[in-house]
């Protein structure tokens, strides 16, 4: 998510829609009027392998009757989701007061959110060289066992795909027709959407594909680990003209591309603060992973439908009056990315931290992003696609643990950074052996106030110390040197346990 899309929304469309809030229309059931369920074949075949019922409520259609009430009593609906069994629609208060007798309506929730834009490659990808983050999460070990996420799709929903055809490193994807599917929700009469553009953020979606799949010939360095994978892509955003059609948007991309059997999605968006009207904002309480309607639909997504979805964690981590990750980067079931610097892995400042309300870890890991988490969380996609070429049968709960499992603190991870940083290189391991411990951690309990740190490699100059309230919160991070390998931590007052991070070990001090 870059700072350039923390913008004002541009919602005044028409004189008429001054006066209109944006709702979410959710009814109480779906009454059986047809029990026909739409799934493609991969689709089917996707619920067999991973054991998920092929019959859900939540692949059913909308209530037609409930979508003709509304229009009958003078609701323009603008989308529908079978997911939520709700629809959109803009309402000024004498409407909202009407529909609010409608016995079939179980809640109306206002939604005009501002949206803040969070096979063995054949010869000519034989990468020589790395991007820097490609090198932090040892991928070149994916690349000695053939794994390029060959024969995965991957759902990209972002902003704009401006210049994918003059983009170097993309230029595989269009020679060998991998991109299958292209979908722009915020301008549908768009035929041109690699060349065509429209705002200045239309570049994102493009920045974003390359940090999953990109690999430049001419300087045989790659960037992203699925460099053999297909694409579906969505736009879902204008960018810099908001007209509040985005989560709408977002959740109709999700429900199409589970309708293509896609498992794997990756979203650099999120939702957080600067409504046009500050009283309709979110607030820091809402990050709880089921307030915001985008929430609710990736649980979907994540529980009913299978399907692993990676989120930026937001920029807010410099922001004293947020700080924390945005949706839908909160759900439980998704693994949200923050940023690390390159060698130290601490957490770069900007990066958002998980709440401290919340009964679960976030972000779930970090890799590095000079630009954003909306870098950061591309790349764990591609990881991700890897594993599942290695294993077709891993469910999305599977790949999560397992990512998680290979990051370097694991598992002692933090609302900083998560558990760390991923290893392509332990992921392989772990997925021949689950119960694998492979992380070099040393858990020391002391007393007192003062722990001498004593690495097992004297030469290690500097070390990371995350400073803890309990197993999981951060009070303070803090990047210090070392002398001959040596270190004096002094406990602060309120603190439970540190994380040193040494490099090539971790010492987990528990403090008693």
């Amino acid at each position: 998510m870059r700072k350039i899309a923390y913008i004002l929304f541009f919602y005044c469309l028409l004189g008429s829609v001054q006066a209109q809030q944006k709702y979410w229309v959710v009814f109480k059931d779906k009454p059986v009027e047809n029990n026909t369920y739409e799934l493609s074949a991969k689709n089917q075949s996707n619920r067999k392998n991973l054991k998920l019922p092929l019959a859900q409520v939540s692949d059913l259609p909308v209530h037609a009757g409930y979508i003709d009430s509304l229009q009958i009593a003078g609701v323009e609906v603008l989308c529908t989701s079978k997911w939520l069994n709700a629809t959109s629609a803009f309402l000024d208060t004498q409407l909202l007061e009407r529909i609010k007798q409608f016995s079939f309506i179980q809640e109306i929730i206002p939604i005009d959110r501002h949206l803040q834009i969070s096979s063995y490659p054949s010869e000519n990808l034989t990468p020589e060289y790395y991007s820097t983050v490609m090198g932090q999460l040892n991928a070149s070990v994916f690349t000695e066992q053939a794994l390029t996420g060959k024969g995965i799709t991957i759902g990209v929903i972002d902003v704009g795909f401006y210049g994918v055809t003059d983009n170097k490193s993309l230029q595989h994807l269009l020679s060998e027709n991998r991109i299958a599917d292209v979908q722009d929700y915020v301008n549908p009469a768009n035929t041109e959407p690699f060349t065509r553009l429209e705002t200045n953020s239309d570049f994102h979606g493009t920045e974003v594909l390359q940090m999953i799949a990109g690999f430049e010939p001419t300087k045989k360095l790659q960037y992203g680990m699925a460099t053999g994978a297909k694409f579906c892509l969505a736009r879902t955003d204008h960018g810099t003209r908001e007209t509040r059609q985005e989560e709408d948007n977002w959740i109709m991309a999700m429900e199409r591309m589970d309708s293509l059997g896609i498992r794997l999605i990756n979203t650099s968006l999120g939702y957080a603060v600067g409504f046009t009207n500050p009283k309709e904002n979110y607030k820091p309480q809402d990050m709880d992973g089921k307030t915001s309607i985008i929430s609710r639909a990736t649980r979907i997504a994540s529980e009913e439908k299978g399907m692993l979805v990676i989120v930026s964690a937001g920029n807010e981590g410099d922001d004293p009056k947020w700080r924390i990750v945005s949706t839908p980067a909160d759900a439980e079931g998704v693994i949200s990315v923050g940023a690390t610097k390159a060698k130290s892995r601490d957490k770069i400042g900007y990066s958002s931290i998980g709440p401290e309300f919340l009964p679960y870890l976030k972000p779930n890991v970090a890799c590095f992003s000079p630009s954003g988490t909306s870098f950061s969380a591309p790349v764990i996609t591609g990881f991700a696609a890897c594993l599942m070429q290695a294993d077709s049968t891993l469910t999305n709960k599977q790949l999560k643990l397992l990512i998680e499992k290979s990051a370097h603190l694991y598992p002692y991870g933090n609302n900083f950074v998560g558990y760390g940083v991923p290893d392509a290189g332990k992921a392989l391991q772990l997925l021949k052996d689950s119960t694998l411990s492979l992380n070099n951690i040393r858990v020391v309990k002391q007393k007192g106030n003062v722990f001498r740190v004593k690495a097992e490699d004297k030469s290690a100059e500097r070390a990371v110390l995350f400073r803890k309230k309990n197993e999981s919160f951060v009070l303070e991070q803090k990047l210090v040197g070392l002398l001959k390998g040596e270190l004096e931590v002094k406990r602060l007052p309120q603190e439970k346990q540190t994380t040193v991070d040494l490099g090539n070990e971790v010492i987990e001090v528990i403090w008693e």
